[in-house]
């Protein structure tokens, strides 16, 4: 079913004035035919008062993007409530050789209360530095600040710097105050930044030590995605430097210089260090999708025309061959189940995009989608980077400005080369979410419960993947939710294996009798309303 202007123009209608003005910049309906491209609004603030699914930029850092790290001991200067959120419902599964670094099961906090507000905290995540090193002797520390942290201003780069004096490792402190930015986009590029500025480009290897090497960006690892990615490129023969940073380590993030070719996975929470690799190191970056069976196949045939070696190209094939006549006969038989159905994904940042495909193999059409944190290159393309308006919120966030490294910078591909592969892969580049979307979805930025709600009465969806905040009130509405931040201690989901989980699991949230004791909403409310008229007068 699509959705009408009329009907999104009645949903917006409830909010005041100036709120459905600012909303309606937020979400529109695909139409292909306009004469001008459409352009959605993204990165801005929530208005106040609206329930947002957004995390801060905290979340973002810490949460996401350097917390996976394994090998290192990851602080939070601040309340325990922020330690533990960004620890407790990521699943960054990790596994090592050296059972004694590895440290993602531990949650690490300065644990501020009201005193440390008042007299100030860097004595406190002192003792916590001096009693890690005591106790656990990591590779290196990670210290991230929280909102309070900012308000009183601790000094974090200070105390930072006398640890590695004192220590000998590295410490790196993240200013990723939860109001730093506007979502936890604002936090991805605090981290990348900080890991581009003090850790990659520290190691000592001037060449990697296999052929067909790369790096795997914006991949964390939730409920084993990573290591099943991992599985099919080694099995194809190609070596893996360094990933960023689900199962990472430091001392393999350090030598990420080395690798030929950068494979990114979630465009936004990983960009600004891919394109910072080319310009420093001249490592070009490839647009992968590892969710789905075709996006797999698709990527890991992406990936050989990049490197152009006819054997590589012939084990691929093989790989796919074999993985395919292992997989799709099961596929087949929850494609029954699931067939004719259809699905709202508003997800991360580019899981809203890649599980569309997932969803569309198995016979599930997306009527909506969007992102919580995106910002329009995500949703139109990396083309719209020049047009975008920068704003005092992301002026906040600097960019790390980079050089080409005298001594280490390689071009990997001639010009002409670079030029040719763009026609055929995409290097470099990144469509966005739109372009692949239908006639009549819905594209929505920063959706929230108000507008969930509504759609869902319109759209009628079989399933809604989500993230954590929201999944029981779908539940609660007579419809799965399928939470795709942590998997619901599921997964992977990434890759053929992954494929074939997710199929299984979504056939069960459509088999499972729950739903036989929940009214869905549209079922026992009028599905037309009106007002009786004045009729005095009237013969």
């Amino acid at each position: 079913m699509a959705m009408t202007e009329k009907q999104l123009e009645e949903i917006l209608a409830q909010y005041p004035s100036k709120t459905q003005k600012n909303r309606k910049k937020h979400v529109l309906v695909k139409d292909s035919t306009t004469e001008n491209p459409q352009v959605i609004e993204a990165n801005t603030r929530t208005i106040p008062g609206i329930i947002t699914n957004r995390g801060c930029a905290y979340a973002g850092c810490k949460g996401v993007v350097v917390g996976p790290i394994k090998d290192m001991v990851h602080i939070t200067h601040g309340p325990v409530g922020c330690a533990y959120y960004t620890w407790g419902t990521r699943r960054n599964k990790a596994k090592t050789e050296d059972p004694d670094k590895n440290f993602i099961n531990y949650c690490f906090t300065t644990d501020m209360q009201e005193s440390d507000i008042v007299f100030g905290g860097e004595k406190k995540l002192t003792k916590v530095i001096d009693d890690v090193m005591s106790i656990f002797k990591p590779n290196a520390i990670s210290i991230a600040a929280t909102c309070p942290v900012g308000l009183i201003g601790d000094d974090l780069g200070a105390v930072a710097r006398k640890a590695e004096e004192k220590y000998g490792i590295q410490v790196l402190a993240f200013n990723c105050e939860g109001y730093k930015g506007v979502s936890q986009s604002a936090g991805h590029h605090i981290a990348n930044n900080g890991l581009m500025q003090h850790v990659i480009g520290k190691g000592a290897l001037e060449e990697a030590p296999a052929k067909y090497a790369i790096n795997l960006l914006g991949e964390y690892n939730i409920g084993g995605d990573g290591w099943e990615v991992e599985r099919v490129l080694k099995e194809i023969g190609y070596h893996i430097v360094t990933v960023m940073t689900g199962d990472g380590k430091y001392e393999d993030l350090k030598n990420a210089h080395v690798a030929e070719l950068n494979l990114v996975q979630c465009h936004r929470s990983i960009n600004y260090i891919a394109e910072m690799l080319e310009i420093k190191y001249g490592t070009p970056w490839l647009k992968v999708n590892f969710v789905g069976v075709q996006a797999t196949i698709d990527t890991l045939r992406n990936i050989a025309e990049y490197f152009g070696d006819e054997a590589l190209t012939e084990k691929t094939e093989a790989v796919i061959a074999k993985e395919l006549a292992r997989i799709e006969s099961k596929l087949d038989q929850y494609k029954k189940i699931c067939e004719g159905k259809t699905a709202f994904c508003f997800v991360g940042g580019s899981r809203g995009h890649h599980y569309q495909g997932l969803f569309r193999e198995l016979g599930i059409e997306t009527v909506l989608a969007g992102y919580e944190f995106a910002h329009r290159d995500d949703y139109e393309g990396r083309q719209v980077i020049p047009d975008i308006k920068l704003d005092a919120d992301t002026k906040n966030i600097p960019d790390l400005t980079v050089e080409k490294d005298p001594e280490r910078f390689k071009l990997k591909l001639s010009p002409e080369r670079y030029e040719e592969l763009k026609k055929k892969i995409p290097l470099g580049q990144y469509c966005g979410m739109n372009v692949e979307m239908k006639d009549g979805t819905v594209i929505v930025d920063d959706l929230n419960h108000y507008e969930t709600e509504e759609f869902i009465k319109i759209l009628k969806p079989d399933i809604l993947a989500s993230g954590i905040k929201d999944k029981y009130v779908i539940q609660k509405m007579g419809i799965p939710s399928k939470q795709l931040h942590s998997y619901d201690y599921s997964g992977p989901y990434a890759g053929f294996n992954g494929a074939l989980k997710f199929a299984e699991d979504i056939c069960m949230s459509f088999s499972s009798p729950t739903w036989n004791f929940i009214t869905p909403p549209w079922k026992d409310e009028p599905l037309l309303t009106g007002t009786v008229a004045d009729a005095e007068g009237v013969a």
